[in-house]
């Protein structure tokens, strides 16, 4: 089953971009995910039990590193074929 996910991640802190661009770049590191990124969100697309525990350890690290921060997210399933 595939999957593309769009997040958005809103550290509540002055210097934002340091923590969005770690979070992508642990996404981007892993093997199985395409990942492309554009001024608003960051797209996830691959199989979906590739994607969701990948996804699940980059959240998990982001945020136990940063005292507040949101995501929003919308997941997709993409029908094969």
């Amino acid at each position: 089953m595939q999957i593309a996910i769009e997040i958005s991640m809103y550290p509540f802190r002055p210097d934002y971009e340091p923590p969005i661009l770690d979070f992508i770049d642990q996404l981007k590191e892993a093997e199985g995910l395409r990942v492309e990124v554009n001024d608003m969100s960051t797209q996830i697309f691959g199989a979906f039990d590739t994607v969701m525990p990948k996804l699940q350890s980059a959240i998990k690290e982001a945020f136990s590193e940063e005292q507040v921060t949101v995501m929003v997210m919308k997941v997709l399933h993409v029908p094969e074929g």
